[in-house]
């Protein structure tokens, strides 16, 4: 007589996000009896509600701003206009295109069981998905993040967006506050700032992109205020929200002075929470508040779990947790274990210019009391600036004493494509001078990234 199976799956995963995934599909691949809990949208964030409706919609964006200014280029397009549901549509059809949103059936067809619940640690090896009880081997925690309320005075007795739900508008605001100023709080405002919606961005730091060389960030302030009228309050705080009428009453302290605004909508992009309330202590596994605890190997204090993505922590960009949840997949099943290398992982905001950076920023280096050198190659030295008639951005390059390449920033028109040689050096510990010489086509934006590296070497 056959024995019975000590536990229902060798691996579940609980999310279907980015983190999730590819560790499904890997451990599949290999012959593994699978589960999947999700207890969302399957695909999770970034098909449904995340990058792909929102850089579909910023590429659209980016065709409208360029058609409406093309008479300098002698383009007569002063009467060009847009239909917000149609815009919608094209964003719909972007996301069906790509096949990973709301995909449950995607995992069934590989032999995936999937589950549309909540899941409850019971014990080490179990969990609860509604009023049934299943058993694994391993898990991989890969519940995401949801978007905090922030504490401030009268905003939960008011209705207002998330990047959850703002693309369920019906047509854009006449008025836009966005509270914070990261990747997402810049993506959303040139988005609508596009389409005439007047946008006011509220950040307590000193600068847009607090996380990235503060030439970016001055950047894109300077390209938002000047090409998109965006109004900028940085160092500033938001004491109370109220109602006013059909408007938003927001009262904010600035400078030492307390201001307010009236505005139609408010979208908060400041401030995720882990979905750590999983039952994780029935496991034995260690988190707080901020997220769930892993070693440099992401295996939890139980080590036949592992976590990967938002739930570990800080909001991660998607290309991080794909590569987690490989890595996971990889460490659950084999004795040999790979640690991510998190330095050569780009980072990019989707706006126009977009903004990329990969490796240590220049305040990176100066924390850890690196001796280093940079160098700056703006954007305007170069041939493709003048035919493209865009001379707003510029490549940094940051190099030990050595002229070893430790991180970059790049703010140009193809960003996030231009950022991956850098990445490349970066991972490879290539020197500047090496990079120099490497041939660069003429009338490339890339050029500028050999221009920088030259001035290293």
């Amino acid at each position: 007589m056959a024995r019975k199976p000590q536990f229902d799956y060798d691996l579940i995963v609980i999310g279907s996000g980015a983190a999730g995934s590819p560790a499904a599909t890997i451990a599949t691949q290999n012959g593994k009896k699978v589960a999947i809990v999700e207890k969302d949208i399957f695909g999770g964030e970034s098909p449904n509600w995340g990058d792909i409706p929102v850089k579909s919609l910023l590429h659209a964006t980016h065709l409208y701003s360029e058609a409406k200014d093309g008479a300098r280029f002698g383009i007569r397009s002063s009467t060009i206009g847009y239909n917000f549901m149609s815009l919608k549509a094209w964003k719909d059809l972007a996301i069906k295109r790509t096949g990973a949103g709301n995909n449950r059936r995607y995992y069934e067809k590989q032999g995936i069981s999937t589950y549309a619940s909540t899941a409850h640690f019971l014990s080490p090896h179990e969990i609860a998905i509604n009023r049934r009880h299943l058993t694994a081997a391993n898990f991989l925690i890969a519940a995401g993040s949801y978007w905090e309320t922030p504490d401030i005075v009268g905003l939960k007795n008011i209705p207002f967006y998330t990047p959850r739900d703002i693309l369920d508008i019906t047509r854009p605001p006449k008025s836009l506050l966005i509270l914070g100023g990261d990747s997402a709080a810049v993506e959303y405002a040139q988005l609508f700032a596009a389409f005439g919606t007047k946008v006011y961005i509220v950040e307590r730091a000193g600068r847009l992109l607090p996380n990235e060389d503060s030439e970016a960030g001055e950047t894109l302030s300077y390209i938002l205020k000047r090409k998109k009228g965006v109004e900028i309050l940085t160092e500033t705080r938001i004491l109370s929200v109220e109602k006013n009428g059909t408007l938003k009453k927001i009262i904010y302290l600035r400078g030492g002075q307390e201001k307010s605004l009236k505005v139609d909508e408010i979208l908060v992009t400041t401030g995720r929470t882990p979905s750590v309330d999983i039952g994780l202590e029935n496991a034995s596994v260690r988190y707080t508040p901020k997220g769930v605890e892993v070693n440099e190997f992401l295996q939890t204090s139980t080590k036949h779990i592992f976590a990967a993505g938002d739930v570990l922590g800080a909001k991660k960009q998607t290309q991080t947790a794909l590569i987690e949840s490989r890595i996971a997949a990889n460490n659950i099943f084999n004795k040999q274990k790979v640690a991510p290398d998190y330095n050569s992982v780009p980072n990019i905001t989707f706006t126009n210019p977009g903004v990329a950076s990969v490796g240590l920023s220049e305040d990176d280096c100066l924390k850890r009391d690196l001796d280093i050198n940079t160098a700056i190659a703006p954007l305007n030295i170069i041939a493709r600036s003048n035919t493209s008639d865009f001379r707003d951005g510029f490549v940094k390059i940051i190099a030990d004493r050595h002229g070893v390449i430790l991180g970059a920033t790049v703010v140009a028109p193809h960003a996030g494509e231009i950022i991956h040689e850098l990445a490349l050096a970066v991972k490879y510990g290539m020197t500047a001078g090496e990079l120099a010489v490497t041939p660069h086509a003429f009338l490339s934006w890339s050029e500028a990234v050999r221009v920088a590296a030259s001035r290293l070497s």
